[in-house]
């Protein structure tokens, strides 16, 4: 059942490494609507960037056996935001030029992420595993 548990982290770190590098090249239509729609010029480009930043630290965390399920909480937490601003009017499920894919990843992703947060639970990792959990 480990190796389940391996597999399924690297999945869900790649989704997070691949949702995270996009947040670092020319401007993001996703923070761009979000930052018009809202009138906060922050969330494009400071906010694109931390969640840039925060998503690729969560890969990093979740392919690392000790905290794994310290990237897994985080994750969860970074899909409640998206998913969030999905049903939102800021940025909706359909989202301009862009279409519902984006909202669909999210949710297939926050699936997997929560399939991983009840599998480490479910072999007792803690936040800050000790090393016999590996």
């Amino acid at each position: 059942m480990k190796k389940l548990t391996l597999i399924l982290s690297i999945i869900v770190a790649a989704g997070f490494l691949f949702f995270g590098v996009q947040k670092f090249g020319a401007s993001n239509p996703i923070f761009s609507i979000i930052a018009e729609r809202s009138g906060i010029s922050l969330f494009e480009p400071v906010i694109r960037i931390l969640t840039g930043v925060a998503e690729i630290v969560t890969a990093v965390l979740i392919l690392i056996p000790r905290v794994r399920l310290l990237g897994t909480i985080g994750g969860l937490g970074i899909l409640a935001g998206a998913i969030g601003f999905h049903l939102s009017p800021w940025l909706g499920i359909n989202v301009p030029g862009m279409g519902h894919g984006l909202f669909i990843a999210a949710l297939g992703l926050t699936a997997l992420t929560l399939a991983l947060f009840i599998r480490l639970r479910k072999e007792g990792h803690e936040v800050f595993s000790s090393p016999d959990h590996g």
